[in-house]
């Protein structure tokens, strides 16, 4: 049963708009959340997963909001997590309303090379920007948290998302970091959760109006270092998962108030089909959650209309960037190995960079913020250099094998996996030959030993080596399941 704190009761009911009803509200917190994902276009389009789930017994309802986003009825709920297609990044367990302020963001965004998600953490919206943005874009995401920041760079990985640059900051520092750098920028901010009361029965237990107040403070913090990180003519999305104005409205206003010739409201009314039932008098989206049956959440989108003036002076440029420049010789040898053993082409708008014996792709949009930032991790790991030759990384052939989900075929080094050999490969175990068919079989037998790419419904699942009677996993030791699902 969710606990209703009376205080907030009182307080919301004053700013319940008139054609809703308190009583449906109260009902609908009460009311367990559908559960809903969004396929992860960077792997698999919506249609092929539809049909491939659809055999499995899944049945799909579509998400107004979001093409790729689904409600979903399944059999075992709780095993979402660990079935295979979710291991290898095919979907992403995201609450419905989560999906608008990407989708906002997007509506009508053209030729974004730098975009910021200010407080990215767990994933969802970042990995959903990347797949907007077909990762052909920087996207800068922030984390504030340090214990979450590992399970961001754990969803990146997994999603395939490979044109990313993570930061560990305190959200206020963007404006004086990067000054009017980034075409795009979604400040998804920390808030209350007065909308998440259907997944989180006691989220309003406590409930305190001195709390909400002291989250505004910090969220007008944010959002003026997010319009300051703004170049002129570029979009922000501020949204938060809660209700009271206080948070959402109020913060939109003081944002308008301190750059009053700068700020320009662009309504959301015709963001989706029935956007009109959340909209407000300005344009923003108030998603209570009996409208669409959904989590309560806010959206607005702002355009920076005009240049603000700098607060403070661009800080000294940090020396001590680690990475150099890939020597011709070496970047020829590595590109040759990447394409002959695992079909994999480096794509175009991007740098290998070294430090020490490791190789790493980072996106050209990248280059220009060198130095002015501290960075956790940049793109993608390529490989390392051994004595004789390179060891590719797992996440290079996660994000860059796109031949295989592509063209549904096998190359010369690479084979396709059944359910069991899938599930036993996840959990860090070695594949015995004597499981393949004969035919199989036979033609593992004419491959040299080596490295080779393994995959399940076509898309890549990691590498093993060929020993001559199995196939050794290559898995990194933490991503091993102690339990998958089929």
């Amino acid at each position: 049963m969710v606990q209703l704190n009376p205080n907030f009761i009182k307080h919301i009911a004053r700013e319940l708009p008139s054609h809703l009803s308190l009583n449906e509200f109260i009902e609908s917190c009460n009311t367990p959340l559908r559960k809903s994902i969004r396929v992860n276009t960077l792997k698999i389009s919506s249609a092929d997963f539809i049909q491939l789930m659809s055999n499995k017994g899944w049945h799909f309802d579509p998400i107004p909001w979001c093409k790729d986003g689904f409600w979903i009825d399944v059999t075992d709920e709780a095993q979402l997590g660990n079935s295979i297609e979710h291991i290898q990044g095919l979907f992403y367990i995201q609450e419905a309303s989560s999906m608008l302020p990407p989708t906002a963001l997007f509506d009508k965004l053209t030729n974004a090379e730098t975009i910021l998600d200010v407080a990215s953490a767990p994933g969802s919206k970042t990995t959903q920007i990347s797949a907007l943005m077909d990762n052909k874009a920087l996207l800068v995401a922030n984390e504030y948290s340090a214990s979450r920041v590992k399970i961001l760079h754990a969803n990146v990985l997994r999603m395939g998302a490979k044109n990313v640059a993570l930061t560990h900051f305190d959200g206020r520092v963007f404006g004086e970091y990067l000054y009017e750098t980034f075409d795009a920028i979604l400040l998804d901010a920390p808030c209350g959760g007065e909308g998440t009361v259907r997944k989180d029965p006691n989220a309003l237990k406590n409930w305190q109006i001195e709390d909400v107040e002291a989250i505004a403070d910090t969220q007008k913090d944010l959002i003026e270092s997010a319009f300051l990180a703004l170049k002129p003519g570029g979009t922000l999305v501020y949204s938060t998962c809660t209700l009271s104005q206080i948070e959402n409205q109020q913060i939109c206003y003081h944002l308008q108030q301190a750059y009053p010739h700068a700020v320009e409201f662009i309504p959301l009314i015709n963001l989706f089909d029935d956007a009109d039932k959340a909209c407000t008098s300005e344009g923003f989206l108030h998603v209570w959650p009996q409208i669409y049956d959904s989590e309560g959440f806010f959206v607005a989108k702002i355009r920076k209309t005009s240049s603000v003036e700098r607060i403070k002076k661009q800080p000294k440029l940090q020396k001590n960037f680690p990475f150099q420049q890939t020597p011709a010789n070496q970047l020829a040898a590595l590109t040759q190995y990447l394409s002959q053993n695992f079909a994999i082409e480096l794509p175009d708008n991007t740098t290998v960079m070294q430090r020490d014996d490791e190789f790493w792709l980072f996106p050209n949009q990248f280059l220009p913020l060198i130095g002015k930032m501290r960075f956790q991790r940049i793109g993608l790991k390529l490989a390392d250099a051994l004595k004789k030759g390179f060891k590719v990384r797992h996440e290079a052939i996660i994000a860059l094998t796109v031949g295989v989900k592509s063209d549904k075929k096998t190359d010369s080094r690479s084979i396709e996996l059944n359910e069991s050999q899938a599930q036993q490969f996840l959990m860090g175990r070695d594949i015995e030959f004597s499981s393949f068919s004969s035919a199989l079989q036979q033609w593992l037998a004419q491959q040299s030993h080596g490295e080779m790419l393994v995959s399940y419904h076509f898309i890549p699942l990691g590498v093993v080596k060929h020993l001559g009677h199995r196939l050794k996993n290559n898995l990194p030791r933490e991503l091993v399941r102690d339990k998958v699902a089929t």
